[in-house]
């Protein structure tokens, strides 16, 4: 047996490179000095005065839509087929994220995440990356699936 046919399909990776770093935004929109204003973070709406890096507009409820993003990806990772759909279903998602973004009112209880224009392109790359690694990444077919 070669070395190659020990290795993870490549896909299952990225799902578990893209599942970390969504855990890792999740617990850094807790974490002070990383998240400007967490003396004013709101379960969630628009009124939560707490941003990522001083950018991005989080909540209580958008962290721990990160945390259980990340959390599914790592579940999903685990065959190279259920870590495709979450990328591709993930990046579907969160182009509908953007989308939603874009034409919700910001200021308006619709904005319930909460999001600002920041988080609507962050999301737009997330949802194009997402779905280009989901399609792209056909592995080595020597690689294990499983």
């Amino acid at each position: 047996m070669s070395a190659t046919t020990r290795l993870p399909h490549p896909v299952r990776g990225a799902a578990m490179a893209v599942a970390v770093v969504f855990l890792l935004v999740g617990v850094l929109g807790f974490v002070p000095g990383l998240t400007a204003h967490l003396d004013r973070i709101a379960f969630a709406g628009p009124e939560s005065g707490a941003h990522l890096l001083g950018v991005f507009h989080v909540s209580v409820l958008h962290n721990l839509v990160h945390l259980l993003f990340g959390a599914a990806g790592l579940a999903m990772a685990r065959t190279a087929a259920t870590a495709r759909a979450f990328l591709i279903g993930g990046g579907a998602i969160y182009l509908v994220l953007w989308l939603y973004g874009l034409v919700a009112d910001k200021a308006s209880a619709a904005n319930f995440v909460p999001l600002n224009a920041a988080d609507d392109w962050l999301h737009f790359g997330l949802g194009i990356g997402m779905i280009g690694l989901g399609l792209a990444l056909k592995g080595n077919p020597h690689a294990r699936s499983a």
